[in-house]
This record gives structure tokens, C-alpha cells and sequence, in this order.
């Protein structure tokens, strides 16, 4: 049975405030050394300057639209897929919408992502477009999307289901998974590798930032990025002497 938002444990306050912290590249770093490697959405882009995101999926799927379904007197009924799992998505959570790749049509407008900031919401995905993209890009809340697309979602669309496993940009969201999402886009982390991912992200962020300096000063590559051991120390040496 497909998990719901409602059925799953709350994920700590501390490790989603740890992932807020650790940006996407690190986190796609992490989860391939933990053997994950389709994680990163790509083609996806932020739509305004608001970037950092962080939250569990709340997923809605669409399929191709007929003519006698995909209809706008459809999206009037309290049961609507994707209208229903708006009004009802938790505080804290990200909307993921399976527009399976199609850039030609609106998954959302600035009306329900106005909707979705009102709510709570911490951010939406979906591998299609958006409408009103300069109304959404000046709202605050974090949207990642493929583009700006004027034609509504039922010009291409019809929402068929809520909170079940989706594809989204080629990377399987299960719902309550862990959204994160930054300048560089998102990375969907499986929920039940977020703290183990938080920690581990953080010192990455720690050690790198060290790295960073050194380059920056002048110090070659090798033997410090990678780190050698020696560098390792030296940062173990400088984190205790900061702390």
C-alpha cells in the first residue's frame, strides 16, 4: 500500500533544518556514495529568485487529456485531483506534479500557487510548464518547472490521481519523500535515507568550504580535491580550532 502524507512518521525538525543547509550538489554527492544516482530532477529551473526549498512530496499524476474529460468545468469539482490535494497539502509539504516532461502546457497558474503560499506549502515541482510565470516568480515561494507555458493544464493534461509514486523528470517520487531544492534545482532524497543524508551533508558542506579556501589561496588540486588524508586532518585541525 502507497504511503500517504497522514500515515507517515514526521520526519524530525532537526534533520529537515540540517537539509535546508546542504545544497543540491552535495546532497546528489551523498546519496551516490549511498548507491542512489537517479535523484537529481533535471531540466527543471527555479521560477523567480526564491530558491531554497525543503519539505516532504505530496504527489499528483496526470495523464494524457480527452477531450471529453480535460475540461474546465472538470476542475470545479471538489474531488479534482490536483484541486483537491491543493486545498488540503500540509504545511511544510512540496507539490510534485507528473507532467510527464510536456512543456507546452500549464501545470499550475498564479492562482494556485497563491493558493499553495497561503496554505503553507513549502514549494511545487513539476516537469511541465507554468503560467502567469512572472506573477509566480514574484510570490516567494519556491517553483521549480521547465518553463513558462500559456495553455492551461487541461489543454494537454488530465489529474487522475493523488499521493501515489510518480515519475518526475525521469526520478521516481514516492510521497513524503524529501524534497530539496536550490539554485541548482532539486533532489528528491528517499525518505528513509534523510537523516543519515542530513548528517552526512553537512560535514561534506563543512569540509568543502575549508577546500574552497585553500584553492582560493592558491593550493593545487592534488592532494586537495579531492582530499587527501593530510587535508583531512588539517580540517579536522581547523573545525575543532573554530568550534
Amino acid at each position: 500500500m502507497t504511503p500517504t502524507p497522514a500515515s507517515l512518521a514526521p520526519l524530525a525538525a532537526e534533520t529537515l533544518a540540517r537539509l535546508a543547509r546542504v545544497s543540491t550538489a552535495t546532497l546528489c554527492t551523498r546519496l551516490f556514495k549511498a548507491g542512489f544516482r537517479s535523484v537529481f530532477l533535471s531540466g527543471l529551473k527555479p521560477v523567480g529568485t526564491a530558491t531554497r526549498m525543503v519539505g516532504p512530496a505530496v504527489t499528483v499524476r496526470y495523464a494524457p487529456a480527452r477531450e471529453d474529460l480535460s475540461t474546465f468545468e472538470s476542475l470545479g469539482d471538489p474531488a479534482h485531483p490536483q484541486r483537491k490535494t491543493i486545498e488540503e497539502i500540509p504545511a511544510g509539504a512540496v507539490l510534485v506534479l507528473d507532467c510527464r516532461g510536456i512543456e507546452s502546457a500549464a501545470g499550475l497558474g498564479d492562482i494556485l500557487v497563491a493558493r499553495l503560499k497561503a496554505r503553507g506549502a513549502a514549494g511545487a515541482v513539476l516537469d511541465g510548464g507554468v503560467r502567469d510565470f512572472a506573477g509566480i516568480a514574484g510570490m516567494g515561494l519556491p517553483v521549480y518547472a521547465k518553463g513558462a507555458a500559456a495553455p492551461a493544464n487541461v489543454h494537454r493534461h488530465l489529474a487522475v490521481e493523488a499521493n501515489v509514486p510518480i515519475g518526475c523528470a525521469d526520478v521516481l517520487v514516492m510521497p513524503g519523500d524529501i524534497m530539496v531544492g536550490d539554485g541548482d534545482g532539486v533532489v528528491c532524497i528517499p525518505r528513509a535515507q534523510a537523516h543519515k543524508i542530513a548528517e552526512g551533508g553537512l560535514e561534506q558542506e563543512e569540509l568543502e568550504a575549508f577546500v574552497l579556501g585553500k584553492i582560493q589561496a592558491g593550493a593545487p588540486l592534488r592532494g586537495t580535491y579531492p582530499p587527501s588524508p593530510e587535508t583531512v586532518a588539517e580540517f579536522e585541525a581547523w573545525r575543532r580550532g573554530h568550534r
